[in-house]
């Protein structure tokens, strides 16, 4: 897909050479590439470099060529040579890379380049929704076999894409005006200027011969992407800042696009104004409306984009005046290349990303619209989406059909638009539970605070456990989640857990540990910290790690009071012999008793023993068939208060 719809990108450009002559050619591909004529640029590195004339910076130029025309097999290439040149390259690259590789089926190796991404990126969106989704390729597979694709009949072999509803047509953008001796092109993509067309459709979606668009609305430059309000009577579109036959430029003498309006007045569109919020030193693009159409969504690399081009949104006042535009964050904005809004009327937004895990290139996501910005985002899956260029992705949630634009395999064009029946909707949904109690007794723990956090520990929600100790979260498939449980004269404990995903449920109790209990003497101090047996290497007496920190509450309380005395006694279960356990437990006891002496403890108010398995707490004896849990119930030591 084109990137003159996605905004031109600035790309400082220096290159040393070997030869006079080669240096002509570089210098001569370098003013095509700095232009953005990048086909040329293409044909004139690509020799060089099969020659085997290359350095650090032709290879980035000849690689980004590739890249932002979507040949990502053939930029694959080049950014591998690039990446075994053993040089020092800025992070954008190992995205790049990553992208272009899983264009070629290497998933491997681009998630491994994503991951030194995240680690040179620093908080660079991109690798941290990478980090906190790694499972993504699961993710899409689970959205996937709910589409049915097909092609409309109207593709040329030229680039076709983005359509629009309005009233019983579809428009699109197309790049097959080639009929006229001056006809333009586009250096950048080597085709034509662009301009809208026009087809009927019947009620099964099915597409007559298109036509072009007999009206003012097209110019001799690009226009795209337009979105029609529900009376026919106004449309906004994309075009090249040109109107009034008149070029606008920016700084560096380049057109960008912006968004224009148009009414429809005695069978023609006229009254084309360009909307108040463009300017000529940035570009705004694709614009989309809500159901209310008070709302028009839009894309754009105006200050205050979070990466190359961000959707932001704007008020339409009920005077025909416009709003600030207002970005809609970053939960769904990165810092790559977020685009091609489309609003239902079900209030979920479709958009072409690739700053969020797809399977290369653009991919199509969906996200559902609320007052803090956007939520649930998820790839829809690999109907729609390829290892190329998805986006411009349309549906009429009535009859479940759409249409969307690719420059996937097998088209007839650079992009071609196709059309879809979704069968189903992606309905995966989970809800998060438990049970909170108290870890000493197992008593429920009503009116208890949780909070959940996302995987970067945003707030997602708050709740309160029942009078029975339950709570509950709606969540989304396949993420990973922390739970906090906060309650008066409780420790704050903290669980992370990763959702299932199959809809379904996803259970996670809760045990509080107190921060203070009341213990006399005969009490065993152990439950009060719900400390139900120290660890030890396997059939030793060698206190292992993760014993120290229980240990160390045993320490601390002895260390609060002087004066407390306690019996020390480690227990097993009976699947060894008698003899051998006794001798076991006795070893761990006065090894327990050893590192409390060790750790400033006078040996005269500690006293222990083994008991082996004299003292079962369940019927688990010789000859008798317990499960592990049931045998883990009689491992255990405990700490028992002998004097205060």
């Amino acid at each position: 897909m084109k990137n003159f719809i996605l905004f031109c990108l600035t790309i400082l450009c220096f290159l040393p050479s070997n030869t006079y002559s080669q240096q002509k050619k570089v210098i001569a591909a370098d003013k095509k590439y700095n232009s953005y004529a990048y086909i040329d640029a293409i044909k004139t590195y690509e020799r060089l470099a099969e020659k085997g004339y290359s350095s650090e910076d032709m290879l980035k130029k000849l690689g980004n060529s590739l890249y932002f025309n979507s040949e990502f097999e053939k930029a694959a290439k080049w950014y591998g040579k690039l990446f075994a040149m053993n040089v020092e390259i800025e992070p954008e690259y190992y995205y790049r890379y990553a992208q272009s590789l899983k264009s070629t089926g290497d998933v491997v190796k681009a998630n491994q380049m994503l991951d030194l991404f995240n680690q040179k990126a620093g908080n660079d969106r991109r690798g941290k929704l990478y980090e906190e989704d790694k499972n993504y390729i699961d993710e899409i597979k689970a959205n996937t076999g709910i589409y049915k694709i097909s092609d409309p009949g109207i593709n040329s072999k030229y680039s076709d894409y983005g359509t629009a509803f309005y009233n019983n047509k579809i428009v699109f953008t197309s790049a097959r005006d080639t009929g006229s001796l001056g006809q333009r092109k586009h250096k950048w993509t080597n085709e034509s200027f662009t301009n809208l067309y026009e087809s009927d459709i019947d009620q099964d979606f099915k597409a007559e011969k298109p036509k072009k668009i007999q009206s003012k609305i097209n110019s001799k430059y690009h226009e795209s992407t337009p979105v029609f309000t529900k009376d026919g009577k106004t449309v906004y579109f994309t075009r090249n800042n040109y109107i009034n036959d008149k070029k606008g430029k920016d700084g560096t003498n380049t057109t960008l696009i912006k968004i224009y309006k148009a009414t429809f007045e005695n069978g023609d569109w006229v009254n084309i104004t360009e909307l108040p919020f463009d300017s000529n030193d940035y570009s705004t693009a694709h614009p989309a409306l809500s159901p209310d159409e008070k709302t028009l969504y839009f894309a754009s690399d105006m200050p205050g984009t979070f990466g190359q081009s961000d959707i932001f949104k704007v008020s339409i006042n009920s005077n025909g005046g416009f709003g600030t535009p207002v970005n809609l964050g970053k939960s769904i904005n990165t810092e790559g290349k977020e685009t091609f809004p489309y609003i239902t009327d079900e209030n979920e937004i479709y958009f072409a990303s690739d700053g969020h895990p797809g399977l290369g290139g653009l991919d199509v996501f969906s996200g559902k619209i609320n007052e803090n910005g956007v939520s649930d985002i998820q790839n829809i899956g690999a109907d729609i989406n390829s290892v190329r260029d998805d986006f411009a992705f349309i549906i009429d949630t009535k009859s479940q059909r759409g249409f969307f634009s690719s420059n996937r395999e097998g088209g007839k064009g650079a992009d071609d638009i196709y059309e879809f029946l979704r069968t189903k909707k992606v309905t995966c949904t989970q809800e998060l539970y438990g049970v909170i109690t108290d870890v000493g007794t197992g008593e429920i723990l009503p009116n208890t605070k949780l909070t959940l956090f996302d995987s970067q520990f945003n707030v997602v929600g708050t709740t309160y456990s029942d009078e029975s100790g339950n709570y509950t979260f709606s969540v989304e498939c396949l993420k990973t989640y922390h739970v906090r449980a906060e309650k008066e004269k409780y420790l704050t404990k903290e669980l992370s857990v990763t959702v299932s995903n199959e809809t379904g449920k996803t259970n996670l109790p809760i045990t509080l540990e107190k921060l203070g209990c009341t213990v006399t003497i005969g009490d065993d101090l152990a439950k009060c910290f719900g400390i139900k047996m120290i660890y030890f290497a396997l059939d030793k007496s060698d206190i292992r790690a993760e014993a120290v920190l229980d240990l160390e509450k045993i320490l601390d309380v002895l260390k609060q009071y002087p004066e407390m005395k306690l019996d020390i006694r480690s227990h097993t279960d009976s699947r060894q012999t008698h003899k051998y356990n006794e001798g076991l437990s006795d070893r761990r006891a006065k090894s327990t008793i050893k590192w409390l002496v060790q750790n400033g403890i006078n040996p005269s108010r500690l006293e222990g023993k083994g008991y082996g398995e004299t003292q079962l707490i369940n019927g688990c004896s010789d000859g008798v068939k317990c499960t592990e849990e049931e045998h883990q119930a009689n491992r255990r030591s405990e700490f028992i208060v002998v004097a205060l």
